[in-house]
C-alpha cells in the first residue's frame, strides 16, 4: 500500500461560471455521475492505498467543502495550505509530512481534477510505476498522445528499460506549437505529462534538498512540528516564505537532466477537464451529440434541431434551444454563459476581465 496525495487547488477558470474560487472544478461533478472529480480520484486510488494512508492538499477556503465530500477520511490527512504556492510547496509538505510517519514509505501524486475512462489500467500503470519508485526513480505516469497536442507539456522519452513499459525521461518539455506537436507523436518518443508522480519520499526530498535547499529547509520545518500545538505557528510563519514554483520547475526538469526520472506510457482514457468543450466529447451524449450536464430535479433543458451542445442548467428554469450547434450554454443563478464549443479556451479570458473590474463575487 503507497500512500496517495491528492493535491485540491486551482479554480478552473475555463469552466466559468460553474467553476468560482470558492468552488472550484474538483468540487463538481464533472465525472457523468453524482461523484465529484475529488470523490472520484480517491475512489479510483482505493485498490492502492486506504483511507489512512490518502492525503488531501487544499486551501483553506476550500477545505470544509473537502472534508464534507470525503467523510472517510481522517481529519487530519486533509492538509491546508494557508495560501497558494504551486505545486511543488504543496507535494513537498505531503512528503515532508509521510517521511515523518514512514521515511521509506512510497507516494503517488495525482491531481483532483482529470478524468478516467479506464480505472483499472490506470491502477495497473501506476504498480509499473510503483516498481520504478522502489527502484528510487522519481517516476512520472506519461500519456501515450491520441492526437498532436498544443495543450499539454511533453515527456522526451528514451529506449525502454528491459523487458518493462518504463522508460528513461530525458527532457521536460514545454507545450509545443501545433509543428512540433505533430513532429513529437510521429517520433513516438514523446508523452504527454499529466503531472502524475510516485517516489519514495526520502529519494524525492533528497532531490529537492539538492536543488531547492530553501523550500527543502521550510516543509521539513513544518513538517516537524505537524500535529503538534506549534503547528499553526510554524505554518504561519514559514509558509509564506516558500518559492512559489511547480514541482516540474523545481525538481523534476533537473532530475531529468541527472537521470533520475523515468516513467511509465499509460492509455487510460486520461482527460484533464480543462473546459466545457473537452467534456462534451468525454461524458455521455444524446443521439444528436448534445451533452446535458448535472440537471437537477428542478432543472429543464429543451434542445430543438440542435446538435454537438454542450448545456449545463443550473439556474432553475428552462434552457431552450433552437436550430443551433456546437455551443456551450453554462446558465447559473448569477451569470449565463454563451460560446462557440471550439471558442471554449478563451472563457478564461472573462474571468480574468472580471477580475479586472473588481468583481471578484462573480469569480
Amino acid at each position: 500500500m503507497i500512500y496517495v496525495v491528492i493535491p485540491a487547488g486551482g479554480s478552473g477558470t475555463r469552466l466559468w461560471p460553474l467553476s468560482r474560487a470558492g468552488h472550484p472544478k474538483f468540487l463538481h461533478p464533472f465525472t457523468g455521475t453524482s461523484a465529484s472529480l475529488l470523490q472520484a480520484t480517491v475512489q479510483r486510488a482505493a485498490p492502492l492505498t486506504t483511507p489512512e494512508r490518502t492525503m488531501v492538499v487544499t486551501g483553506a477556503a476550500h477545505a470544509a467543502a473537502v472534508a464534507r465530500q470525503l467523510t472517510g477520511l481522517p481529519e487530519e490527512n486533509i492538509l491546508v495550505e494557508p495560501s497558494p504556492r504551486d505545486s511543488c510547496a504543496a507535494i513537498a509538505l505531503a512528503a515532508a509530512v509521510i517521511a515523518v510517519r514512514d521515511p521509506d514509505a512510497v507516494m503517488g501524486s495525482f491531481a483532483a481534477d482529470h478524468l478516467i475512462g479506464d480505472p483499472q489500467s490506470w491502477v495497473e500503470t501506476v504498480q509499473a510505476a510503483i516498481r520504478g519508485a522502489e527502484q528510487g526513480l522519481l517516476m512520472t505516469v506519461g500519456i501515450t498522445p491520441t492526437r498532436p497536442e498544443t495543450g499539454y507539456g511533453y515527456l522526451q522519452t528514451g529506449d525502454p528499460v528491459g523487458d518493462g513499459p518504463m522508460r528513461p525521461v530525458t527532457e521536460f518539455k514545454e507545450k509545443p506549437n501545433a509543428e512540433v506537436a505533430e513532429a513529437y507523436v510521429r517520433s513516438g518518443r514523446y508523452l504527454w505529462n499529466a503531472g502524475m508522480f510516485v517516489w519514495r519520499v526520502s529519494a524525492f526530498l533528497a532531490e529537492l534538498a539538492r536543488q531547492q535547499p530553501a523550500l527543502h529547509a521550510g516543509v521539513t520545518s513544518i513538517a516537524a512540528a505537524w500535529g503538534s500545538d506549534e503547528q499553526d505557528d510554524v505554518l504561519g510563519a514559514v509558509w509564506p516564505t516558500l518559492p512559489k514554483i511547480s514541482v516540474d520547475y523545481a525538481v523534476m526538469e533537473g532530475a531529468a537532466s541527472a537521470g533520475r526520472v523515468a516513467t511509465v506510457p499509460g492509455d487510460f482514457r486520461w482527460n484533464d477537464v480543462g473546459d466545457f468543450h473537452t467534456l462534451g466529447e468525454v461524458l455521455p451524449a444524446d443521439a444528436d451529440g448534445n451533452v446535458v450536464l448535472g440537471m437537477d430535479d428542478k432543472a429543464e433543458v429543451l434542445l430543438r434541431d440542435s446538435s454537438g451542445m454542450v448545456v449545463v442548467p443550473q439556474s432553475g428554469r428552462l434552457v431552450a434551444t433552437v436550430g443551433v450547434r456546437d455551443l456551450i450554454v453554462v446558465d447559473t443563478s448569477d451569470a449565463l454563459l454563451v460560446c462557440p464549443r471550439d471558442r471554449a479556451q478563451d472563457v478564461k479570458a472573462i474571468v480574468d476581465e472580471l477580475k479586472e473590474r473588481g468583481e471578484d463575487k462573480l469569480v
